[in-house]
């Protein structure tokens, strides 16, 4: 029968820079890697039985019966086939057959972080129940992965050598440069996070903002952080679904990380709905994550699906420039931050790395490694291009087609 060590590297591939280790006293792979796994228990291998594939691995890993020997990134990188896709069908046969017995002898429980949302796709009890898992893990813990700027999503490097906290601000204030922010204007900000956003308009605009999460922990801390820095008159974070905002007439609407969580399905009522919530010549910014391509998987990994982001669903750019152009809006600048995005994944890695334990006393062994594979797995989706980061800037015209836009883009490169 075939030994524990050579069963893994022959899932991760024979060719890959990665020496396997076992609890048999098998070993696989190149003497000399630098690079390994060590398969614990025969549980890892009941877990990789019962879903080949990116999922069963992720699964052994979070439970700590798969481990890696140093940086997990790395590894990540050298085994990208298996991160990234599913094990070839041809293997998986072959894979099934020779652990079956596995499968049929041990037990191996779901992780108790693992998640199954319920109810009907994308009403607004399940999509507060998928957005309060990933959310409402602990803000302490968010704000040692994140950093002061306790911003979640993909951040703008103006250099190479730029800071996390740099990058991030540079983010905001882009943004804001591509809604054409003044004092005086009103912005909602859907999806608002921790209301990084709504407390940069209004100290670096003198922009009224409104921010709206389905997360109350969110909402919770961003109040507080308002209160604090003296914003109580221009600010305002509310824990509200963004269908339920009752205030029209914006000036301007910024969508930075929520068209994730919409579903390809909601995508018209999604943009016609802020459609109707700007005035003639108001602007929306859209930054999402997306498909690389029209023809790709729609769906998330199914890790990601069960662990992080629940009901996520990518769609292409050009889909989500069609749906904004059906749903009313000029579609007027558009570009890819995806490389932007993984090095502020690297920055995020290196925080929760920095402080590791005290982010398993907080939130657990399972959830600290659920977060730490998922975002060494995007940095390398990212850098890969098997996904991307888009802004895609919209125009609500106003009477004759003005546009109120520049002849050429203000907001800087």
């Amino acid at each position: 029968m075939m030994r524990v060590a050579e069963l893994f590297s022959n899932v991760v591939g024979s060719e890959a820079p990665v020496r396997v280790t076992a609890y048999d006293g098998s070993s696989a792979g190149p003497p000399g890697a630098e690079l390994g796994l060590r398969v614990r228990s025969p549980r890892a291998l009941a877990y990789l039985a019962s879903a080949p594939g990116s999922l069963g691995l992720a699964r052994a890993y979070v439970t700590g019966e798969l481990e890696v020997d140093g940086e997990l990134y790395p590894v990540l990188d050298a085994l990208a086939e298996v991160t990234l896709h599913s094990i070839p069908k041809q293997q998986r046969a072959t894979l099934m057959r020779t652990l079956l017995a596995v499968r049929l002898r041990y037990r191996a429980p779901i992780p108790e972080v693992e998640y199954v949302p319920r109810g009907r796709l994308h009403s607004k009890r399940r999509d507060a129940k998928a957005i309060s898992h990933h959310y409402d893990v602990s803000n302490r813990f968010y704000s040692w992965v994140l950093g002061p700027s306790m911003a979640y999503t993909c951040a703008v490097y103006p250099t190479g050598d730029a800071s996390l906290e740099k990058a991030q601000w540079t983010k905001h204030e882009l943004v804001a440069r591509k809604l054409g922010l003044k004092p005086g204007m009103r912005l909602l900000d859907v999806g608002c996070g921790w209301g990084g956003m709504v407390m940069h308009a209004a100290s670096e605009h003198g922009v009224k903002a409104l921010g709206v999460t389905l997360s109350r922990a969110q909402a919770e801390w961003a109040q507080k952080e308002i209160v604090e820095r003296g914003l109580t008159e221009l600010a305002e974070v509310r824990h509200l679904d963004y269908r339920d905002v009752p205030e029209t007439d914006f000036d301007a609407v910024s969508s930075i990380g929520l068209t994730e969580h919409i579903g390809g399905a909601q995508l018209p009522a999604y943009f016609a709905k802020l459609y109707g919530k700007l005035r003639p010549g108001g602007r929306l910014l859209n930054h999402c994550i997306t498909q690389p391509t029209p023809d790709g998987p729609k769906q998330v990994d199914e890790f990601i699906n069960r662990y992080v982001f629940p009901d996520g669903q990518l769609e292409s750019v050009g889909l989500l420039a069609t749906e904004m152009n059906r749903q009313g809006f000029e579609v007027r600048h558009e570009e890819n931050l995806r490389e932007h995005y993984a090095r502020t994944l690297a920055g995020w890695c290196a925080n929760l790395d920095e402080h590791w334990d005290e982010a398993v006393r907080e939130v657990g062994q399972q959830r600290a490694r659920v977060w730490r594979l998922y975002m060494a797995a995007s940095r390398l989706g990212f850098e890969r291009n098997n996904i991307q980061l888009h802004q895609i800037l919209g125009v609500k015209l106003g009477e004759r087609g003005a546009s109120g836009m520049p002849l050429r883009p203000d907001w800087g490169s």
